[in-house]
């Protein structure tokens, strides 16, 4: 602080640097006995100044390889209330045990997608008080949050462990960013994301639009909680729907022909995406096996409908295409056109909306990435926060010397 006294001294080990601020008198220092005064740092709190308060001990950022602490004793003053208060010193925040410095370098490294773990030992300190900063910021930052002007609500799932519990993501599809996270998945993921959406000012009756996937739970959660929303079923999954109906028919016609065998992705992949010499083994296979044939005809010719120009096109090509398939035969695509008309408007509505859950598979992906490297959150609470931190575009007060 600008005109305090201090001074510094090397703990024994020569491992740590304490610096004293504000004090008296100093306590003679290897150096000699020389003695400051603390009256310029406390001018500035006259005539309410009282007493010295308790002294703050917390950690800095170290001096080259040595640890840094700051200690200093805090003024107490009387307010005009006639409560006795301890002054707040602008180093560092209430009950924190760091300076505000510390703190952002710890926020960081964490932003850059570091380990809160390898934090803690680059600095030196238990992970659990790294814990402690991260969930204070984040918990501050989502008290300030506004989502009250979302209109465009997108909803996906992801896990916190391989295998282990789920928590559903709300994504605020227009400002592209996280707005919610709910322990748990379904219809009460739903709901819980409706009632945080309100008590922050958001009434369901504003959300227009719902881009997701196809699960039973969402669907009913989302008819529940938001009856005036139009529904968009994830143009991704139902692409991945029908792959997989295109590989049971292969899987099926390979335990006949050896031929087949190794050619998977040939079947997948858009044919623009096919080197020159897939594209004449995938003709050549195409002619030889013609129930194959026929349902990749089918698979390409599905994906037509993602070009549609308005509802009504797109609700006549569906019809003739689910027509087609019932004429070819094919169970796997028998079976995935059931799925397509019990999901029929959420797919139509697509052409309107152009709604995708790109934004929520891009944003699901970041969260993979940073659960690798902490091998999974035993802590849920950390767990949810990390997403906000990272894809929540929150709006942080503490210093960003270091972005």
């Amino acid at each position: 602080m600008k005109g305090a006294a201090f001074r510094s001294e090397h703990f024994r080990t020569c491992q740590s640097q304490v610096f004293y601020l504000g004090r008296a008198q100093e306590r003679n220092c290897r150096g000699g006995g020389e003695q400051h005064d603390q009256a310029q740092w406390l001018s500035k709190w006259k005539p309410h100044y009282t007493s010295m308060g308790i002294a703050f001990f917390g950690n800095h950022l170290n001096f080259f390889e040595h640890t840094c602490y700051l200690h200093c004793a805090v003024p107490r003053i009387k307010t005009s209330s006639g409560k006795v208060i301890n002054v707040a010193v602008p180093w560092t925040r209430a009950n924190s045990g760091f300076t505000l410095l510390f703190e952002a370098l710890a926020l960081a490294m964490i932003e850059r997608e570091m380990p809160v773990n390898r934090v803690a030992e680059l600095m030196q300190v238990n992970p659990q008080r790294i814990w402690t900063i991260f969930n204070h910021w984040v918990g501050k930052a989502l008290r300030a949050d506004d989502p009250s002007a979302i209109r465009q609500l997108g909803i996906d799932e992801t896990s916190t462990r391989k295998g282990h519990n789920h928590v559903t993501v709300g994504v605020d599809m227009e400002s592209e960013r996280v707005i919610y996270v709910n322990e748990g998945k379904g219809k009460q993921a739903v709901q819980a994301i409706s009632r945080h959406l309100q008590a922050k000012g958001a009434q369901a009756e504003q959300i227009q639009q719902v881009s997701m996937d196809l699960s039973p739970a969402f669907i009913a959660g989302v008819k529940d909680t938001f009856p005036g929303a139009q529904i968009t079923f994830d143009r991704f999954h139902i692409v991945k729907l029908l792959n997989q109906a295109m590989d049971a028919v292969r899987k099926a016609e390979r335990k006949e022909h050896d031929a087949l065998k190794g050619h998977q992705y040939i079947f997948l992949r858009n044919p623009e995406s096919l080197s020159e010499t897939q594209q004449q083994q995938l003709t050549s296979m195409l002619r030889l096996y013609p129930t194959l044939g026929e349902a990749y005809r089918l698979k390409i010719l599905f994906n037509d409908l993602w070009s549609m120009p308005d509802k009504l096109s797109a609700h006549a090509f569906l019809t003739q295409w689910c027509n087609e398939v019932n004429q070819a035969g094919i169970p796997a695509f028998q079976a995935f056109a059931n799925t397509v008309t019990s999901h029929w408007s959420g797919i139509v509505h697509f052409v309107e909306s152009r709604l995708t859950n790109g934004l929520l598979e891009g944003i699901n992906h970041k969260i993979q990435l940073v659960k690798r490297p902490a091998r999974g959150y035993r802590n849920i609470n950390n767990f949810i926060n990390m997403i906000y931190f990272l894809c929540g575009k929150l709006q942080f007060t503490y210093p960003r010397y270091f972005t």
